[in-house]
């Protein structure tokens, strides 16, 4: 269990690290129209999510999300994140079935393209008379263009006694 929680906090700590070396770079002020008149945008993405739980009593999580994203600049963006996800079981144990709700914060790190994002939030059981609701904790890496995100994230489930491994492809577009 302690190494478990080392393994968290240190891919918590990498997470903040990388996301926080988005803000050393000064922005207003660049004599570059298209940064100093940077207009904020919206944007609205659907997700599909194939997941490996940790926990041996599940075998596999699919799922679907929809991302709000707000842009502060145009390097980082906040983010909403709900859906529903299903954790498939062995068959002794039932599915379970939750509802995530998560904030986020998204920084892009390298050619505009890649990204780290943080989320925090909460799991809301609700399949097979599962009646918990869990802390959510997600660092991810992704790659987004346009239209297209393509990301990895480990998604940390403290109450529902497994974790995940997942990749997200989804469509997104400025609203």
């Amino acid at each position: 269990m302690k190494k478990k929680m080392n393994f968290k906090a240190l891919m918590l700590g990498a997470l903040l690290l990388c996301g926080a070396s988005g803000f050393a770079q000064k922005i207003e002020g660049t004599n570059n129209p298209a940064i100093d008149n940077y207009d904020q945008n919206y944007r609205l993405g659907f997700g599909l999510n194939a997941g490996l739980p940790t926990d041996s009593n599940f075998n596999f999580a699919l799922g679907a999300d929809v991302r709000f994203q707000y842009d502060l600049t145009k390097k980082t963006s906040l983010t909403l994140t709900t859906g529903f996800t299903n954790l498939f079981a062995d068959n002794d144990i039932p599915d379970l079935g939750y509802i995530p709700a998560k904030v986020g914060f998204k920084a892009f790190v390298w050619e505009d393209q890649f990204y780290v994002m943080g989320e925090v939030g909460a799991g809301f059981a609700v399949t097979n008379h599962y009646d918990q609701t869990t802390f959510l904790w997600a660092p991810s890496i992704g790659w987004a263009s346009k239209y297209i995100d393509i990301s990895a994230r480990y998604e940390g489930m403290n109450d529902f006694g497994t974790d995940q491994i997942a990749l997200r492809f989804a469509y997104g577009f400025k609203l």
